[in-house]
């Protein structure tokens, strides 16, 4: 059994195991990636039996960009994740493969980044349509999200609510993710989010964040939008083109290593 170093890192409280693959070590090929079993990755992420972590991140070398992110949800399945991007960045920075500026590639296509502090300004992909479905907004932004505002969100729950709509025949066959939204101020929102592959409420979302920021705009909130979440605060800015399109859209927080180890695969 194959014995591998990880690093334990966090971005507002969404946490990822991160392992610098460049030596590809780690039993995972793109080419052959219907073969890969999911269950290594979700043994891991394991918060008993594992490492503990809403995803798993492997940074590896790319030919045209300064290195290639390869994200797993819990369950093994993949996807964009906004915190787990920002996380890569940090990490990328702490392997000294960048400085504080970036251009990597990750599942949908390269974003760019820069390190001001201890902030990650992350460059989320271009949104060219927003839809309204049964009183709630409907974004993808690397991955799909509603955006429900409700009031009292702090008592709102979220696990039962969120499973429900996750798994509405609405978003067959892959489901989506869920954000429910409480204005705080006219410039601040509250966001709890059920995150589709952990299958259960995360600390903070990036790409959820991201899209309940979009949607702010159609309720009067002007970029940056401040958010607040259950893991700590985030910020989002854009530029609105049209009613439908969004450029310039950048995810903006704090992320960090909490601690390293090794694990046997």
């Amino acid at each position: 059994m194959a014995v591998i170093n990880f690093y334990k890192y966090q971005g507002t409280g969404n946490d990822f195991v991160m392992i610098d693959d460049r030596d590809q070590r780690f039993p995972y090929n793109a080419a052959e990636s219907t073969q890969f079993d999911t269950r290594i990755i979700a043994r891991i992420c394991d918060r008993k039996f594992g490492v503990g972590a809403d995803g798993l991140i492997l940074i590896r070398d790319h030919d045209e960009y300064d290195f290639e992110m390869i994200y797993f949800n819990a369950d093994g399945s993949q996807s964009l994740c906004g915190n787990g991007s920002r996380c890569a960045v940090r990490f990328a920075n702490y392997l000294g493969i960048i400085q504080n500026e970036t251009c990597f590639l990750a599942i949908d296509g390269p974003h760019e980044a820069f390190i001001e502090e201890d902030l990650i300004h992350l460059k989320m992909g271009n949104v060219n349509q927003v839809k309204k479905m049964n009183g709630h907004w409907f974004i993808d932004t690397g991955s799909p999200h509603v955006i429900k505002f409700i009031e009292d969100l702090e008592a709102f729950d979220v696990y039962e609510e969120g499973k429900a709509i996750r798994h509405d025949q609405a978003f067959a066959p892959n489901g989506t993710n869920v954000n429910f939204v409480e204005a705080c101020s006219m410039d601040e929102l509250f966001v709890r989010t059920f995150e589709r592959g952990v299958e259960n409420e995360t600390l903070s979302c990036g790409t959820g964040v991201t899209a309940v920021s979009l949607a702010a705009s159609y309720e009067k909130f002007t970029s940056p939008v401040k958010i607040k979440t259950l893991g700590g605060s985030l910020q989002v800015s854009f530029d609105k083109i049209d009613n439908q399109k969004f450029e310039n859209i950048y995810l903006i927080g704090p992320a960090g290593m909490v601690f390293e180890g090794t694990i046997q695969l």
